[in-house]
């Protein structure tokens, strides 16, 4: 099949109408709760378990309110949970970060699924963002190894994941936590903190290491006050 090419599709675990509903009411700029960074408006996206796009929102009035360039990195997030988590076992974006790191343990970890450039860059970019997104049925490919990327769980198992992002990695990761409760699609059973689960975890040293294996790094906002108010993360500048 031709790279770009739209192929059939797994079911799909929200529309484009409730993901743009569940995004806007957990962005501040439109008229959700604060999330710690920037406030910026923010992209979202949905990609089915067979790894193909099949919802794409942004939450701002226009597709440029928002950064254009995290229209892609909301996918790629999106395919990089989707890909590295499994129906008893959930991996955030998140907790990638320090494994990737060189001498860790998943380093090289970016280089091995290609963005789909083809599917990326095609289409008509007065469709971005609606439900006529070029990217729907498509494979966008592509690793992404900070915060704002969620597996999505209905109680059975794994129907795929979303992406965040639009503001500080570590902000996206909140947007997403409460985008993906505001969807019902939050059913977690396990992951690499046992109490929160795909979390992001706080806990890199001054040298960069994370005693986890799993850590990301703070930001420089309110973003992990926000996480443990929410429940999105483990410790940070309030530990839990």
């Amino acid at each position: 099949m031709p790279q770009g090419t739209a192929q059939a599709q797994a079911p799909c675990s929200a529309d484009h109408d409730k993901l743009l509903s569940a995004l806007k009411a957990n962005v501040k700029a439109s008229g959700g709760p604060a999330n710690g960074g920037f406030e910026n408006n923010e992209w979202a996206a949905i990609v089915a378990r067979d790894g193909t796009v099949c919802a794409v929102a942004f939450s701002g009035p226009t597709a440029d309110a928002q950064w254009p360039g995290s229209r892609l990195i909301a996918a790629e997030k999106a395919n990089t949970a989707n890909g590295l988590s499994l129906a008893n076992m959930a991996l955030s974006t998140a907790n990638l970060y320090a494994g990737v790191q060189p001498g860790g343990p998943l380093f090289g970890l970016l280089a091995t699924s290609p963005v789909n450039q083809a599917a990326a860059y095609a289409g008509d970019p007065k469709t971005f963002g609606s439900a006529n997104d070029p990217l729907i049925g498509k494979s966008i490919g592509g690793v992404v190894v900070f915060g704002g990327g969620l597996a999505l769980y209905d109680g059975k198992t794994i129907v795929g994941a979303l992406g965040i992002s639009g503001d500080s990695s570590c902000a996206d990761h909140n947007v997403a936590w409460r985008v993906r409760a505001a969807l019902g699609l939050d059913k977690v059973p396990a992951g690499v903190n046992p109490n929160r689960k795909d979390a992001i975890i706080y806990d890199l040293d001054p040298g960069g290491k994370s005693a986890s294996g799993w850590g990301h790094p703070l930001c420089a906002g309110r973003e992990a006050d926000i996480a443990a108010e929410i429940g999105s993360g483990v410790g940070g500048s309030t530990p839990k």
